[in-house]
């Protein structure tokens, strides 16, 4: 568990390089896993933590198969980043979100949930 705080970020970081170890990951996959927790951590802070600047982000990660699963979750107000692709329409042209395109482009599967207060994004990568 982390603080949705951009001084957090380091311990995301020693946490994923710790996990890219331990399962002897290749370098190109864990580069690829930095981005999308980084893009998706960042977005946390930025956008979606409330008032309360000590909000949990919790993250989980695994190695299933040939590819990593990823569970991100925060405690911040629902928010469906990817709920523009269930509409089959262009992403959004608004400035910004290039975040998310990030975390799509480089996720075989992707889904969200807002379960218990949480949102919750499984990433297969």
């Amino acid at each position: 568990m982390l603080r949705a705080e951009r001084s957090e970020l380091a311990s995301l970081k020693a946490f994923l390089e710790h996990f890219c170890t331990d399962e002897g990951l290749p370098r190109e996959k864990c580069l690829r896993l930095n981005v999308v927790l980084e893009e998706l951590f960042v977005n946390t802070v930025k956008h979606g933590r409330r008032s309360d600047g000590h909000a949990p982000v919790w993250v989980s990660l695994a190695a299933v198969g040939d590819g990593l699963e990823v569970v991100y979750e925060d405690a911040a107000p629902p928010f469906n980043p990817y709920a523009w692709l269930a509409t089959g329409s262009p992403a959004p042209a608004k400035p910004g979100g290039l975040g998310v395109l990030l975390t799509r482009e480089l996720s075989a599967t992707r889904d969200y949930a807002y379960l218990f207060g949480r949102n919750r994004i499984r990433l297969r990568i």
